[in-house]
């Protein structure tokens, strides 16, 4: 082997979910570069914002099975009253995973973050939060 070529390293991207009682592997994939274990999860990343948050206009979905809510403190039909003492750091703004997912997978400078990690042998991990569930986002490198 020449000693100026570093040996290979592969990479494990892995895809979660879960709430306070369990968690879920949703998928995995292992890939020999970091920038393709990136790119899956960032197709995960809209996959589940996708099955979350549909686009009501979206060609898959039938006609009028969905309609846009406007926003406000609680979800139309929420008659809940918020919970007690409860904050969130979005500071009164209920949280979205849907949306945070689409602004990870759509954020260069995350991925660049991500892709130094990497680089340093380092995991990276990316957590999204709603009310009731958390969905993640894993990529590391494998041993040497």
């Amino acid at each position: 082997m020449n000693p100026a070529q570093a040996p290979s390293r592969w990479y494990v991207a892995e895809s979660s979910a879960g709430d306070a009682a369990r968690s879920v592997r949703l998928g995995c994939i292992t890939a020999p570069t970091r920038r393709l274990a990136l790119r899956w999860l960032r197709r995960q990343a809209r996959r589940f914002a996708d099955a979350l948050d549909p686009d009501p206009y979206a060609s898959w979905v039938p006609g009028r099975a969905l309609h846009p809510v406007t926003g406000g403190p609680g979800l139309v039909g929420d008659a809940r009253p918020p919970m007690a003492g409860a904050r969130h750091p979005m500071a009164g703004a209920r949280p979205d995973a849907p949306a945070e997912l689409r602004a990870w997978a759509d954020s260069f400078r995350e991925h660049d973050y991500a892709l130094l990690r990497l680089a340093d042998g380092l995991p990276y991990e990316f957590v999204a939060r709603d009310a009731l569930a958390w969905y993640g986002l894993v990529v590391r490198p494998l041993g040497r």
